[in-house]
């Protein structure tokens, strides 16, 4: 059975870093374009970063770029979100999901992704 287990997430307060992970079962995340989404109340759902397979290109949109960072670990098959410099407008639920379509270039839309976690709460308050 082909499983995404996200973690890490919790409250933080503004200023600070979080590292959410993404642990794949049943399939090698290597061999898949991941994306890391987020989704607020009253929101749409949004990349935040996505990486290509193997160790392919990765994207972050404005909003993030310069404070995210995703990275593989295969060995451990697992995909991790650094975020430094949470601010507020950050909190949302954060989903990893994995696209075996993807190519060195990752997509952003989440129609591309087959597979998806069941989510983490970020939460960033004083």
């Amino acid at each position: 059975q082909l499983q995404l287990v996200e973690s890490g997430g919790g409250l933080v307060q503004p200023g600070g870093s979080l590292r959410l992970s993404c642990e794949a079962s049943g399939f090698s995340l290597e061999h898949y374009g991941i994306g890391w989404f987020r989704q607020a109340p009253g929101k749409e759902r949004e990349a935040v970063a996505c990486i290509g397979k193997q160790d392919g290109r990765r994207y972050y949109p404005d909003s993030v770029k310069g404070r995210f960072t995703i990275s593989r670990d295969n060995a451990k098959n697992t995909v991790y979100l650094q975020m430094n410099s949470l601010e507020p407008e950050d909190t949302a639920v954060y989903y990893c999901a994995a696209d075996p379509d993807s190519g060195y270039v990752c997509w952003t839309a989440a129609g591309s992704y087959n597979y998806w976690g069941q989510g983490t709460q970020v939460t960033v308050s004083s």
